[in-house]
């Protein structure tokens, strides 16, 4: 009838907004997911998905197809992790989720060293420009970046990360130095639109407790941490980013940090993992592993 093959498929088909995001994730073409799902549903005899509307949404039967899929996989993932730990291994398969800059930067080499010590697990990293918009239950542990909004997961902070207004040498030159945050109306911004926060809304804090905020009218947006940065390594303007991201920029000189003594609200990185009870070990000894680099904080070493 049905394999662990087929139910896995069906909880990332069930996660996705689309027949085509679901075979982004699943790294197939849309159609290899179209013609699967028509397999699943013609071995069932019932419609999976509802595909009339312009969302793709779950029928009930997929609902609860979903629903028991989650519990058989979860239970599987455990008897893996009991055998495993019969031989004092640590095995099976980990989900983890994170920002794509981020993600590619230091989770990704942190998931390859993470397998070389436990070559038994296997893994599966997905990254998104909006992780907190995506279901949780999909993944193992997700890495998040900045406000947190509520969750039921238990979250483990990684590291500190301020978030920096700087600009390029070149643009200060042209247009001057911000010595105030109401200055910044004066001046182009650009903004990184993620984690469905107001972008556009800058609140600074000086050491002597004075407040600032500051409604920007951006002249350029996107949505990838990347691309913002270009710009305001080309001279585009006046960025807010991460530390993690732009600390190698500023000791180089490439971009300069702004308005000092004055600072933006800190955007931590932190993991989101199950309760101990439900985590499993392969998923325990990740977050130990992730612990060890946030504590190590590589985009600050350099400075040290």
């Amino acid at each position: 009838m049905l394999s662990s093959d087929d139910l896995l498929f069906f909880l990332a088909l069930a996660s996705a907004n689309s027949l085509t995001d679901a075979a982004r994730k699943l790294d197939v073409t849309p159609s290899a997911v179209t013609q699967r799902l028509a397999g699943l549903e013609r071995r069932l005899g019932i419609g999976l998905v509802d595909r009339s509307g312009r969302r793709m949404a779950l029928t009930d039967e997929g609902e609860l197809l979903a629903e028991r899929a989650r519990g058989i996989c979860a239970d599987l993932g455990g008897l893996a992790d009991a055998l495993a730990s019969r031989r004092g291994q640590v095995a099976g398969h980990l989900r983890v989720l994170a920002p794509l800059g981020f993600g590619q930067r230091y989770v990704a080499p942190a998931i390859a060293r993470f397998r070389r010590q436990c070559p038994e697990v296997t893994a599966t990293l997905t990254l998104s420009d909006r992780p907190g918009s995506l279901a949780t239950h999909t993944w193992d542990v997700l890495i998040h970046i900045g406000e947190l909004r509520d969750s039921a997961l238990v979250m483990h902070r990684l590291a500190r990360n301020r978030r920096v207004l700087c600009a390029a040498p070149a643009y200060l030159k042209r247009r001057g130095v911000p010595d105030h945050p109401e200055a910044l109306h004066e001046h182009d911004c650009i903004a990184l639109r993620e984690n469905d926060e107001d972008v556009t809304l800058w609140r600074l804090r000086h050491d002597d407790g004075a407040m600032a905020t500051v409604r920007i009218d951006p002249v350029l947006a996107c949505n990838d941490g990347g691309a913002a940065r270009h710009w305001a390594l080309a001279g585009m303007g006046v960025l807010v980013r991460s530390e993690w991201d732009v600390a190698d920029l500023l000791r180089q000189g490439r971009l300069v940090e702004l308005l000092p003594g004055w600072h933006l609200p800190d955007a931590n990185i932190v993991a989101l993992v199950a309760s101990r009870k439900a985590r499993s070990a392969r998923t325990e000894h990740f977050l130990q592993h992730l612990h060890e680099l946030g504590g190590r904080a590589p985009w600050l070493q350099a400075a040290s």
